[in-house]
């Protein structure tokens, strides 16, 4: 065992904070190879960190949810260089991501997401008590161990692809088998595969064609794939709209609201909330997952290996896009029933849409606007407006400077509103700068912005984009309050806010499954 490991293991530091925590439960994912000794998880999407039998005390990444054949990637030659590689960027994220970026995005991410106080704690102990400095260039060190490395060593196991002998071999379609701790990709726990009990149910519901092809019974829970049909020309059309292709598509090339926009109109993106009840008991989704196949037509858009598969799977017709999503509901009970009736409700979850600007002097300003869906009329009448700062010390950091200065309104909205509004202000706020360490030849330290803004500190000002406030069910003349986004200098000017509104466009629906 490395030794560094050893020493750190008896010191029981936590490096959950930096991303890679221990778990009691280290069962593998489809992906781990052979060999592998857990040591830490991301805590998302099934990353975990380990070493593997035959390559000493070097550390991988196992990413379950990248393409084949990019599982996975050694981070470093040994556990003192993997501490080293996180003194140098605060967190695995950076590590784990690294090999599909170049310098310039690897360096804008470490500048976009800086250590938290709760990480840079972390990070002080494991330097004092393993007495480690930080690895000088992690990006020339990462790069160079990758490029060496030679991925025919790793060994797979039998449960999903084998890429022994080359790692840009088709993927062989395994076994279909669904978990409940388990997605598209993968699973991860010791729960057997559930019991298929097919439906082929077919309805319709928001404007969309439905089929629920099967459910599978297992021991924690019931998991269903809901499969939502799109017709081809309704995803080009949009597509030709937003002039969108595989190389533009960022949320970097549009503003916040267009982006709100695009996810309005985007017909294969439709939020939802499935409920069951099972033999006269309510059962509610606890987890789910979700791939959307593309026909031929719009090949490149995504790597479909799985969508693909489930296509295939179901006898879906490959002629139409398809957004499956599967959703995992915990029984009623402590034992898995003997299911005699199953009924399905349907409920859209509220979107936000974005809705009229306007402009406001002084106190006694008003602005009257209208729902986009029930018509009703509102009034909103300013009743404060004032600059305000807040205190330096709020944001707790030494290591970056925060803007402080924004404009506050306080409000009321005539009459109250029955359904959920938001107020937002449309300009984006400064970023964040970062204060280097002071150079020992100059007495004063130098500052540099960041390359990004974080985000919002508070619920008031953001320093990334507009700051929003939830207004909506409250008693009559009950006054609110929204700020603007933060500025390093005095706001000056009136502040151009928007109206967002919370909507649901489709009525739920229940439906008979057996």
């Amino acid at each position: 065992m490395d030794k560094t490991f050893q020493k750190f293991l008896r010191l029981g530091i936590d490096l959950g904070p930096l991303g890679a925590g221990r778990s009691e439960d280290n069962s593998a994912y489809f992906c781990t190879p052979k060999g592998a000794s857990i040591f830490g998880w991301a805590g998302v999407d099934g990353i975990h960190f380990c070493f593997i039998r035959g390559f000493g005390g070097m550390v991988f990444a196992v990413s379950p949810m990248n393409g084949a054949p990019n599982y996975v990637h050694p981070l470093a030659k040994d556990f003192a260089d993997f501490l080293r590689l996180l003194l140098a960027c605060g967190d695995t994220a950076a590590l784990e991501q690294a090999w599909m970026w170049d310098e310039a995005q690897f360096t804008s991410f470490l500048q976009e997401n800086p250590p938290t106080p709760g990480q840079q704690q972390v990070l002080s102990e494991v330097a004092g008590k393993l007495q480690l400095t930080k690895m000088e260039h992690p990006w020339t060190y990462l790069k160079e161990l990758q490029s060496s490395f030679d991925y025919h060593k790793i060994k797979y196991t039998e449960d999903y692809y084998d890429l022994d002998m080359n790692p840009n071999v088709q993927p062989t379609e395994p076994e279909w088998k669904v978990y409940f701790n388990g997605n598209f990709w993968g699973h991860h726990g010791k729960d057997r595969a559930g019991t298929e009990i097919p439906f082929g149910r077919e309805f319709t519901w928001a404007n969309h064609s439905w089929i629920i092809p099967a459910a599978y019974s297992c021991s924690k829970g019931l998991v269903m794939d809901f499969c939502m049909r799109v017709d081809l020309e309704e995803i080009q059309n949009f597509m030709k709209k937003w002039n969108l292709n595989p190389a533009n598509d960022s949320d970097e090339n549009f503003t916040q609201e267009q982006q709100m926009q695009m996810e309005w109109e985007n017909p294969c993106c439709l939020h939802f909330r499935p409920q069951l009840v099972c033999n006269g008991k309510p059962l509610h989704t606890s987890h789910g997952s979700g791939i959307c196949f593309y026909p031929r037509a719009l090949e490149g858009w995504a790597d479909q290996t799985e969508a693909n598969w489930a296509v295939q799977h179901y006898g879906l017709d490959p002629a139409y896009c398809w957004v499956i999503c599967r959703s995992a509901f915990p029984w009623a009970g402590k034992r898995r029933p003997q299911i005699k009736t199953l009924s399905l409700t349907m409920e859209e979850q509220p979107g936000r849409f974005p809705g009229p600007h306007f402009k406001i002097h002084q106190p006694g300003d008003t602005f009257t606007f209208s729902h986009p869906v029930s018509n009703a009329e509102y009034t909103l009448t300013v009743q404060e407006l004032a600059p305000q700062t807040l205190p330096s010390r709020s944001f707790g950091s030494d290591r970056w400077v925060y803007p402080t200065n924004m404009v506050a309104m306080s409000c009321t909205l005539s009459p109250e509103p029955e359904e959920d509004l938001l107020i937002c202000d449309c300009r984006e706020g400064d970023r964040p700068i970062e204060a280097a360490p002071k150079d020992p030849m100059c007495p004063t330290a130098h500052m540099r912005p960041t390359a990004n803004s974080s985000a919002a500190v508070f619920a008031i000002g953001g320093a990334d984009g507009p700051t929003s406030i939830l207004l909506g069910n409250g008693r009559q003349g009950k006054l609110r309050s929204a700020y603007s986004s933060l500025h390093f200098e005095p706001v000056e000017g009136d502040i151009e806010w928007r109206i967002d509104f919370k909507i649901r466009r489709f009525e739920e629906a229940s439906f008979v499954l057996i």
